[in-house]
């Protein structure tokens, strides 16, 4: 799949993370094909600095990955004695402490936390494997629209583990908790036209048309105001945690600041 930013200078690009910016609208682009876009602790990092760099002006980011699949989940290296080079292996974090365990994987997660903040919305644009760790990148995003090629997976179960990339709560979240479980524990594929009808995915597409609808859908969150856009999501966001009561007053602290905003007496 081309990169829709290809031609714009990054602002980022390392450890096979490629962050570019177009006025409201950044991209952030997995650029390791040739693995399938395999997740390194040092693409963690990369990830989470692309949610500290962004200009204050961007609005939308694009989530993707390049080539055939979005990404295929963990380096596997990270699963052999030797791990892979100046990280820990999997076996030396768990010869570490509870403290230390803990630390590591909360560094991990905090590539994938950034892209649920209220004053972006984030669109993972998904196709070909989505397993495990791709998954639950893609999870971490907003809203997601897929190829109709996709396979998302959660292989980690199968693996002895669990997911712990902060996908789980997402994922119960769309889908419920029988098909969240289910999915989990099976590692089995889940493809566009499910992804759609569970409310995983938001829209399915041909491979070939995902960077436009991509765009079209970025474009038209753009046009919205910007303010009404932020306090929506907030609103949305925190729907599931307040009673009936509690979200209609919320509501109305919103729509008050609108009001007073546009009349200009905002504070």
């Amino acid at each position: 799949m081309a990169s829709p930013a290809q031609d714009i200078a990054p602002l980022l690009d390392k450890d096979h993370v490629r962050l570019t910016v177009d006025g409201a609208i950044a991209t952030v682009t997995l650029t390791n094909p040739a693995k399938r876009n395999a997740q390194s602790p040092a693409m963690w990092r990369t990830l989470a600095k692309a949610g500290r760099v962004l200009p204050g002006s961007v609005r939308v980011v694009v989530l993707r990955g390049e080539g055939q699949s979005f990404s295929a989940g963990l380096d596997r290296t990270m699963f052999t004695p030797e791990g892979i080079e100046g990280e820990p292996s999997f076996i030396d974090l768990a010869r570490s402490s509870d403290g230390e365990l803990d630390s590591a994987i909360a560094e991990y997660q905090e590539a994938f936390t950034w892209w649920r903040r209220n004053d972006l919305v984030s669109i993972a644009a998904v196709q070909g494997h989505a397993i495990g760790a791709g998954f639950q990148l893609a999870l971490a995003c907003d809203v997601r629209v897929v190829a109709d090629d996709v396979q998302f997976a959660m292989r980690e179960t199968s693996l002895g583990l669990v997911p712990d990339l902060t996908g789980t709560h997402p994922l119960v979240g769309l889908v419920g908790y029988g098909r969240a479980l289910e999915i989990c524990v099976t590692g089995r594929f889940v493809s566009a036209e499910e992804a759609v009808t569970s409310g995983l995915a938001n829209l399915a597409v041909p491979a070939d048309q995902l960077d436009d609808a991509v765009r079209d859908l970025a474009g038209a969150i753009v046009a919205a105001p910007r303010d009404a856009v932020v306090e929506t999501k907030a609103l949305l966001r925190g729907a599931t945690d307040r009673t009936y009561d509690e979200q209609r007053g919320a509501e109305r602290a919103a729509q008050a600041r609108r009001l007073r905003d546009l009349a200009g007496l905002g504070e």
